[in-house]
Order: C-alpha cells, then sequence, then structure tokens
C-alpha cells in the first residue's frame, strides 16, 4: 500500500512567545516492510535554527529554536510512504515467554546484540510503571509454557476486551495506573497498559507511534479506532521472530493499515511535537491527521 501522510499542528498562543525550542518525531523510519519515499516538515513561521539527526532509537528527530516573538505555530508534516505485507508467523512456533524472561535477565553471562538491544525495553520508564497489579492481570494470559506470541496477543485481546476507547477520557498527564484503574482512555493508555503488563512479566517490549490509514480498510465499513489522529501501538520482543507489532486499540496484529513514525520505550520517547517555551500564555492547539491510500 501506498499512502500520501498529512499531519498538522497549530498552535495558536494567548500572547507573544519570545523564545521557544522544539522537538519533532514526524517523519516515517524506514524499515524492512516501509519506505518513505519523500518526507518534508514546512513551518510556519522558519525556526532560527533547525537541526535534523537520529537519536538513540533510530528515530528521525527535527530540532527547532525559535528566538524571535511570535504569537501562532504551524508545523505541517507530510511524506509519501509504502508498506508492505510483513512476513507471517506461526504463533505456536515462539519461544516459551518464560524462557524468553529468563534470556533477558542478567546471568553475569556474555548477551548477544539483539538481546541486549530488547533490554532496554524490559524496565520501567517515565510512563510505564512495573507493578504486581499488571502482573496479576496478565496471569492467565501467560501460563506455564505457553508461547511468548501466544501469550502477548491473548493480552491484547484481554485488554481490548476489558477496556472502552473512550477519547477524552484521559489525558497526557493521566497515569498508566489511573488509566487501568478507569478501564477507558485511547491508544496511548492501552499502549501503556500492554507494555506495564509485559514488562511487568520480565518480557521487552516498546511503545511505537506512528499512523492509521484514514478510510476504512478493504472489506471494513468503519475505519480503525484512532485513525484521526496520531496513533500508538505495541512491539513485543518474540524470539525466533524478533519484533511483533501489536495493536490493542484496534485488537489486531499490525499490517498495511499502520504507518511506523517512531519508537522508544514509552509516550515521552517518541513525542510527535514537544517543546519548552517562554512567554505564550494560554495557548490552542489543532491538530490534523490524513493517511490516503494512493
Amino acid at each position: 500500500m501506498r499512502y500520501r501522510v498529512r499531519h498538522q499542528t497549530v498552535y495558536h498562543y494567548g500572547g507573544d512567545v519570545a523564545h521557544s525550542h522544539q522537538l519533532l518525531h514526524l517523519t516515517p523510519r524506514d524499515l524492512a516492510n516501509q519506505i518513505c519515499h519523500s518526507r518534508s516538515i514546512t513551518l510556519d513561521p522558519e525556526p532560527s535554527t533547525r537541526r535534523e539527526y537520529t537519536d538513540p532509537f533510530g528515530n528521525f528527530i527535527t530540532r527547532l529554536e525559535y528566538d524571535l516573538p511570535h504569537d501562532r505555530l504551524e508545523v505541517l508534516a507530510e511524506a509519501g510512504v509504502e508498506v508492505s505485507a510483513r512476513r507471517d508467523v506461526v504463533d505456536e512456533e515462539s519461544a516459551a515467554w518464560e524462557e524468553v524472561r529468563e534470556a533477558l535477565m542478567y546471568s553475569g553471562q556474555p548477551m548477544s546484540v539483539v538481546y541486549l538491544d530488547a533490554c532496554r525495553f524490559r524496565m520501567e520508564s517515565s510512563y510505564v510503571k512495573i507493578k504486581q497489579a499488571f502482573d496479576d492481570y496478565s496471569a492467565d494470559c501467560f501460563v506455564p509454557g505457553r508461547p511468548l506470541l501466544l501469550g502477548a496477543e491473548s493480552l491484547m485481546h484481554k485488554i481490548h476486551r476489558d477496556f472502552s476507547y473512550a477519547p477524552g477520557a484521559t489525558n497526557i498527564s493521566t497515569s498508566v495506573i489511573e488509566a487501568f484503574a478507569a478501564r477507558r482512555g485511547v491508544c496511548q493508555d492501552f499502549a501503556h497498559i500492554m507494555l506495564a503488563c509485559l514488562r511487568s512479566r520480565g518480557l521487552a517490549a516498546r511503545y511505537v507511534s506512528g499512523y492509521l490509514r484514514t478510510t476504512p480498510p478493504p472489506g471494513s465499513d468503519a475505519a480503525l479506532s484512532g485513525a484521526d489522529a496520531s496513533h500508538a501501538w505495541v512491539s513485543v520482543f518474540c524470539p525466533p521472530f524478533g519484533w511483533i507489532d501489536l495493536d490493542p486499540t484496534n485488537d489486531a496484529r499490525v499490517g498495511t493499515d499502520h504507518v511506523v513514525i517512531a519508537w522508544g520505550r514509552d509516550f515521552g520517547d517518541v513525542s510527535p511535537l514537544r517543546g519548552v517555551i517562554v512567554g505564550g500564555a494560554r495557548h490552542r492547539l489543532s491538530v490534523r491527521v490524513s493517511v490516503q491510500a494512493e
């Protein structure tokens, strides 16, 4: 599938912003099943300085600095992306979850580069807490000897069944513990909850930020939940297959309907746009996302 991606963010400030720094994660990654043919970020006003580089997770970063007064900021990210089908994997052929957990634990022995990289996504992070409650919630999904991918997909089904998708019920300051107790939230909350469950069992999983196709998938009359904004899902380290992406919001394994932008330990590592401003008073934010098949 080929997509034309358009993500517009507009800040209207209540007064002049005298100085600001902004960090953008808005450029799609190049992957084995995803090729970004074109990419651009248009800014109004133009920044005083602009730098582009990759972060420690391999994500594309755009860093901006404004040192002239402005009362409005518009960021328009556009990309042409081709997404191909991911390889088929047989759930039952994944390693037992306890085997993977043990391999990720410190033993004093040399660890392969693949497992060492996965360990970065096994620990507690700012938005994802390791708690007994998450371990208990996922216990019936990870019975002894169960293949890891079967357990992870069972957990995805359970979260989709037990939690209500409710835009506006949570915000960026809502903790994973609060969302878990409320049993409602949006894709960011569901991804954090699933990550907390997996990491609480000693498994490695990362937070993935991206987009969904705006129009309904072939054979469906309804668009996927979360298709009108940035989306988030989970990638599970699942030997021998590597990383497998699961979308608890839509109860589906990630395929050609998803476009990957960035991944990290949690939302804090891959926020589409965040920054620090001096001045500006209160502000209004407008975000529009469109992912159209070509």
